[in-house]
């Protein structure tokens, strides 16, 4: 095999987000749902004659060197050579590249994931599903997540991860048009950070009783986001009229649940044009891991 077209690089929602605490290192303390839905990137990889690893798709504002896709294959490369004490073959890698920057969709974490899962096949690495994850970890808490490539409940610093069941329905989407930095939101001092704790059974018996994950917790960020981010507290406003409407991660993106994709399709037709807004499917499980990639 020389090379793996096609590779789907899905966003992620937080389908509510606590901050529980504060650990001696600085990082926040987290609880949340994952949800994947059918949206996302789109990845290529062609393998080189030589050891370089090169972006061929060019990404304002993200220089190559930086890229969290080009640093995560630099270190499934150097754990390669560690293990077998070969170098294996350089990749040419593309994106079709449609989620925003700063937009608390995973856009970042999913393509380094995916570059992880792809890279791993096509160099016949062998690592397993525990072993990508842990690799991927220290790029970024959100990674860990697309590997395991389940919805899941997250614990920890987002790390700490169980499947868990959500509902079967669409959501539409709103980019308000500003890039939100997750630094900006968490080191802010009016972050809420002793949210009480729950459990597993907390969110599935809600799911169970409604039907529905509305109206079950918050996102935390939310209010430091929208009082930094006036378009996001904008974007917020606006799709409550529709259901309950909340910011993803540490925002910008704002999205709502609806039960149908024709009720997606009456939503979309009256967002404001100075809007970008979208419609995505919930996903049980990730592209990659359902086609054994």
């Amino acid at each position: 095999m020389t090379e793996l077209k096609n590779c789907p690089a899905p966003a992620k929602l937080n389908l509510f987000l606590h901050v529980t605490g504060r650990r001696a290192d600085g990082y926040h303390l987290l609880q949340t749902v994952f949800q994947l839905i059918d949206h996302g990137d789109t990845l290529h990889f062609t393998l080189r004659d030589d050891a370089t690893l090169r972006r061929v798709t060019d990404l304002p504002g993200v220089p190559e060197e930086s890229d969290l896709i080009i640093r995560a294959a630099r270190l499934l490369q150097a754990e390669v050579l560690r293990r077998t004490g070969a170098l294996p073959h350089g990749v040419d890698i593309a994106i079709d590249k449609i989620l925003p920057m700063g937009g608390g969709v995973g856009g970042g974490s999913s393509d380094a994931a995916t570059t992880l899962m792809a890279l791993n096949r096509l160099w016949n690495a062998g690592l397993s599903k525990q072993e990508l994850m842990d690799l991927g970890l220290p790029l970024g808490a959100d990674i860990p997540f697309f590997i395991f490539g389940e919805t899941a409940f997250a614990e920890g610093v987002g790390e700490a991860l169980r499947p868990v069941k959500t509902p079967d329905c669409w959501y539409v989407v709103i980019e308000p048009g500003v890039m939100v930095p997750t630094a900006a939101i968490f080191g802010s001092e009016q972050l809420t950070r002793d949210t009480p704790v729950v459990n597993i059974a907390d969110f599935s018996s809600h799911y169970e009783q409604s039907q529905d994950w509305t109206g079950f917790g918050r996102n935390d960020l939310q209010q430091v986001a929208t009082k930094l981010f006036p378009p996001v507290a904008e974007a917020v406003e606006w799709l409550s009229a529709y259901g309950d409407a909340r910011m993803t991660g540490s925002g910008a993106c704002v999205f709502s649940a609806v039960a149908t994709e024709a009720d997606a399709d009456a939503v979309l037709a009256k967002v404001p044009a100075k809007w970008t807004a979208w419609k995505a499917k919930a996903l049980q499980q990730h592209p990659l891991i359902a086609t054994k990639l």
